[in-house]
């Protein structure tokens, strides 16, 4: 009897919360982002600002975050961390917590696990956080489980992408990539190979912007779309279905491609402007 009046109340509760945050008036709400950008509103509004200075080569991790990432890069010494949160009341931004360190090789940007119980879910979602970047370019990045897009500008180290839900856009990289596990489109320009690049589990298209002394060999394989080149002295060939290679200019660094439900598209990356 008593387990039947408790679950009375809580439904009961449940039901007025729905009705409160159904009468909340839009004036007053603060716009949200969730789930690939998508608008929804908001009552409650907090702001990180942070500064750190980071040694060349220094690796800077952002993971666990429930909105976009954006990263501006540049030639400077110091990073400057913004971060906007956003969630239907100030007890559902305390539940969940954004975690800023300073580590021994660089910079840890981690969202932490809010409470799931029944009573979070009763009132309110997860907060959505906007997370604006300016760091150095003499950097390695690593971006792991973002419910939103991620963009970002050149970096010079190994760059690491897994688990995005929404577009990637890195604008330049002369280092190693690893990019897998995408909910969205990815557009990636690739001034060097490095020690090579590796696509996969992609549910999008797929841009490659090469730099005009990009030399490699590209290899294709259980592709549900196909590989295209806009690139001169480029012939690709379709070995089988699903299957693709290119050699690029005279070969050389490899670029591997696996578990793509898309097209890939070879083209030529724009000079940056000096």
């Amino acid at each position: 009897m008593k387990k039947i009046i408790l679950l009375v109340l809580l439904l009961a509760i449940a039901g007025i919360a729905g009705v409160v945050r159904s009468h909340t008036k839009s004036g007053s709400a603060w716009p949200l982002v969730i789930n690939g950008d998508k608008q929804a509103t908001g009552n409650a509004r907090e702001e990180i600002r942070k500064d750190f200075d980071l040694a060349a080569g220094a690796r800077v991790e952002v993971s666990g975050i429930n909105g976009w990432v954006k990263i501006e890069t540049s030639d400077r010494k110091t990073a400057n961390i913004y971060i906007e949160r956003l969630g239907d009341s100030q007890e559902a931004l305390n539940r969940r917590k954004i975690t800023i360190e300073k580590t021994a090789d660089g910079l840890t940007i981690r969202g932490e696990k809010g409470d799931s119980g029944l009573l979070s879910r009763m009132f309110g979602s997860s907060p959505t956080e906007h997370v604006t970047l300016q760091l150095p370019k003499q950097i390695s990045l690593v971006t792991n489980g973002v419910n939103g897009s991620v963009t970002s500008g050149g970096i010079d180290g190994a760059l690491e992408v897994n688990g995005v839900n929404g577009k990637v856009d890195i604008a330049e990289a002369s280092g190693s990539a690893d990019i897998s596990g995408i909910n969205g489109s990815v557009s990636v320009g690739l001034a060097k190979i490095g020690k090579g690049v590796e696509i996969s589990g992609i549910n999008g298209n797929i841009e490659l912007l090469l730099g005009e002394d990009v030399n490699a060999t590209l290899e294709a394989h259980g592709m549900n779309g196909h590989v295209t080149s806009e690139l001169p002295n480029v012939v690709v060939d379709k070995n089988s279905h699903g299957n693709y290679s290119a050699q690029i200019g005279s070969g050389g660094g490899s670029i591997s491609a696996s578990g793509i439900n898309g097209n890939i598209r070879l083209t030529r990356m724009t000079p940056a402007i000096q």
